[in-house]
């Protein structure tokens, strides 16, 4: 993890990026990621997005976008400090004692 959010703050360092990678930029473009996302199952049956992998053009998509989604968010978390396994991990373990078996 720590290894891709250097290549990415390389990445956008090498194109003088980072005035532009605010908290509130990486939210906004999360959320447009994200939103491509969606847009690729948004009129499919739940059957038909179960299979979405098994077209290799759809996939390529879906991967695609799954990885935009995943570097925006590691950027986000670089820019504010935030450790996103760890953050995950307290997360859970929230949920675990608010939803117990």
């Amino acid at each position: 993890m720590a290894r891709l959010q250097r290549r990415l703050a390389e990445f956008a360092a090498a194109r003088n990026w980072q005035p532009y990678h605010t908290p509130k930029n990486l939210a906004a473009a999360l959320s447009v990621e994200a939103s491509e996302l969606v847009e690729i199952f948004q009129w499919l049956t739940p059957e038909e997005s179960a299979r979405v992998m098994t077209d290799p053009d759809t996939a390529h998509r879906v991967t695609d976008e799954v990885a935009d989604v995943l570097a925006y968010l590691l950027q986000l978390c670089e820019v504010l400090g935030i450790d996103p396994l760890a953050a995950l991990d307290a997360k859970i373990d929230r949920n675990e004692r608010r939803f117990p078996l």
